[in-house]
């Protein structure tokens, strides 16, 4: 006698293409426009079947947990990777905007899940000899977002004033303790990328623990004496009185949800940003190339 295997409650992208028989692309774009129920569980796109089957029938908006595009509901906050340009901008601009910096791949995480109006990232992507955009495609699909440019950004190796001779290079850290960056942060995965050009490996290093959560802490664990050397910013090299190896110049841009954009704080942002009072303050800090802040590197659907 067969039994009756119950229909699962979650239904995947795939499942969802077939019943509606368009592509898994346009399934995408539906949950990235919030067009559709779904939950986002590690990453992965998943379908709740009664509310499917609801919205199918007409009888239901898509409720539950935020898509990538969904709109409201979103708190005015700024996560992702740590800037001390951007903090400093976002304070002297009276724009209200809270920060909850973590790492590039945190703050993408937290921006498809409804958490946050924009996030700052700066993840190498080494294939395309790009910048970030493969990441925030994947993170939010094809949804209604727009990535800017905030600064380009000179980063390398911050190391003690009296031992700027002695480490230069990648290659001259294996014996020293260094301060590494939180997986998730775009800082650790250019240093491990730099690593391997070098032909080395984490566990060749002395690594320094607790990890540094920001730009500021990466200087300070140096500053202090606990490390050697850390992966960071001019900026904060500057700050700190240290020395500065430069290694890259990469890009730093801020992921920002396109109806917040248009809304009072990041306007009162961008507003300051073209005042002469935030070109000096770069200037003053070090390290950054404002050439092409504001460029659309990316917009989303």
């Amino acid at each position: 006698m067969a039994i009756d295997t119950p229909a699962p409650e979650f239904l995947t992208t795939r499942e969802v293409a077939a019943l509606l028989r368009v592509r898994e692309r346009k399934v995408y774009d539906l949950a990235a426009a919030g067009e559709i129920p779904c939950r986002r569980v590690t990453g992965k796109l998943l379908f709740p079947r009664a509310e499917l089957e609801r919205w199918l029938a007409g009888s239901a908006e898509p409720d539950g947990s935020p898509t990538p595009g969904e709109a409201a509901e979103r708190p005015n906050v700024i996560v992702g990777s740590h800037d001390p340009l951007l903090e400093w901008a976002l304070r002297e601009s009276g724009s209200g905007l809270a920060t909850f910096f973590d790492g590039s791949l945190d703050g993408l995480e937290r921006l498809a899940a409804g958490e946050a109006i924009a996030c700052g990232t700066h993840v190498l992507e080494p294939e395309g000899r790009e910048w970030n955009l493969a990441h925030v495609t994947a993170a939010v699909g094809s949804g209604p977002f727009v990535v800017l440019e905030w600064a380009k950004r000179q980063q390398g190796l911050i190391v003690a004033t009296d031992a700027q001779a002695e480490l230069r290079r990648i290659a001259d850290l294996p014996g020293r303790r260094v301060a590494l960056r939180q997986p998730k942060a775009g800082a650790r995965i250019l240093f491990e990328h730099l690593l391997g050009e070098a032909g080395l490996a984490v566990d060749r290093l002395d690594v320094v623990e607790p990890p540094a959560r920001t730009e500021i802490d990466a200087a300070a664990a140096v500053a202090s004496g606990s490390a050697d050397a850390a992966l960071g910013l001019e900026a904060m090299a500057r700050q700190y009185r240290l020395g500065f190896q430069p290694l890259i110049e990469e890009r730093y841009d801020l992921v920002v949800h396109r109806r917040a954009y248009f809304e009072p704080p990041l306007q009162g942002l961008f507003a300051f940003c073209r005042q002469p009072a935030f070109a000096d303050k770069a200037a003053a800090l070090g390290g950054y190339d404002l050439a092409d802040h504001g460029r659309v590197h990316w917009n989303g659907a």
